[in-house]
């Protein structure tokens, strides 16, 4: 039997994006029993690392095992019991995931919403605060779906105010976009691997403060066999998931090192040299990058003859969003270019399903010959498709001329 061989691509998708081939070395190192010194020592590291990457000093900073999404399950799991009140702003399908995992949470969901390419504002939201007055708020920063970064530096500050708890997916934005966590006063913020920080998806970096740690440990459980009588039981209103419970993962990732788990040690190794890169390198520098390249996709898209789609005064700066050109059918063109030049772009969901592609430049991706090769590449299939009012020669002009003009 042959041995895999997987075709390279040029990923400019909202995630998931090629991985540093530096992250890749470090994920080839040998494997480590998981309560190795030598483990639960790189452990305690990836949580400092975790720290400053949200600019915070939260005790609790760390990995979930899983995807994006089990992160996000493990922090509305732990917070939301049935009947608590949780307020969901919704501007795409992701803020409909949260509602998704508060009600199989049992949570009483509250919303409010704008259409896709729009955001809330945050007097908005508070003012709704006031009227449901929920536990939990439960808020998407960077909606891929429709690549809006929702403001949200208000909203810790107005929630604990009202005794609420702010829960943020910042997936997206997480090292591509600054998220101060202390300085906002967020309680717990979920972020993503697969995307801005280039990890291979699987394992995901979370924070939360000693007050949302308090409120979940009103919940815990220690399942018997490991559980000791310092722990006591808890038979009524605990976290119903065993393995997205964050109260038994503080005892694995704290000094008590507790056997809750098998962690999946190699893609701590990946994490870990990711995060290292990236704070090396710098958060708000990181976070110019990324803008940067966003800025410079986006001349060339609009002077090839796009039309950008939704408030470009909230986008994400690692996601565009254009609308789908007179001519063109969504997937078909998507899966022409993939399968013949291994450039995969994305469609979207819900209400502009159909109506408009994302490019994401995020991460390792986020490199001005990566958005070369691309524009050369789509603006000429564009014009060989047939597709309308499209001026490649004039995209990739506009992208040359940003780039000399206009420093890193």
């Amino acid at each position: 039997m042959a041995s895999l061989k997987v075709n390279r691509r040029l990923i400019m998708t909202p995630g998931p994006v090629a991985v540093d081939p530096r992250v890749s070395q470090a994920m080839s190192n040998s494997i480590l029993g998981q309560f190795d010194p030598d483990f639960t020592d790189l452990m305690n590291e990836t949580m400092e690392l975790i720290r400053k990457s949200f600019k915070t000093q939260n005790k609790w900073a760390y990995p979930i095992d899983g995807t994006s999404r089990a992160g996000i399950e493990a922090v509305i799991s732990s917070i939301v019991s049935k009947g608590d009140k949780v307020l969901v702003p919704v501007i795409g399908r992701f803020g409909h995931l949260l509602i998704e995992l508060i009600e199989r949470a049992g949570g009483e969901v509250h919303t409010i919403t704008a259409p896709m390419g729009q955001i809330i504002p945050q007097e908005d939201i508070i003012k709704e605060m006031d009227k449901v007055q929920p536990k939990v708020l439960a808020i998407i920063h960077g909606e891929t779906s429709s690549g809006r970064s929702q403001p949200i530096d208000q909203l810790g500050k107005a929630a604990k105010e009202r005794g609420a708890f702010t829960v943020v997916d910042a997936v997206a934005t997480y090292m591509g976009q600054d998220i101060p966590v202390d300085e906002w006063e967020l309680d717990a913020v979920i972020g993503g691997a697969q995307k801005c920080l280039s990890v291979p998806s699987g394992i995901t970096p979370i924070t939360y403060n000693d007050r949302f740690s308090e409120e979940i440990n009103k919940r815990k459980r220690v399942e018997e066999g490991i559980r000791t009588t310092e722990d006591g039981t808890n038979d009524s209103n605990f976290i119903t998931s065993n393995y997205l419970d964050l109260t038994q993962l503080e005892g694995y990732w704290s000094e008590r090192r507790l056997n809750h788990h098998t962690e999946a040690t190699v893609n701590v190794y990946g994490l870990y040299e990711s995060l290292k890169l990236a704070i090396d390198e710098g958060v708000e520098q990181r976070a110019r990058r990324h803008s940067y390249h966003h800025q410079a996709l986006k001349e060339a898209l609009t002077a090839m003859g796009l039309d950008i789609f939704g408030d470009q005064d909230y986008e994400m700066q690692m996601v565009v969003c254009v609308d789908i050109p007179e001519g063109m059918q969504d997937t078909e063109f998507r899966g022409e270019l993939l399968q013949r030049f291994g450039i995969e772009i994305a469609g979207t969901f819900g209400e502009v399903a159909g109506k408009i592609w994302r490019i994401g430049t995020m991460g390792y991706v986020a490199e001005k010959h990566n958005i070369m090769n691309f524009i050369s590449t789509f603006g000429v299939f564009l014009q060989a498709k047939g597709a309308k009012n499209i001026d490649a020669s004039a995209g990739l002009k506009a992208l040359m001329e940003f780039y000399d003009k206009n420093e890193l």
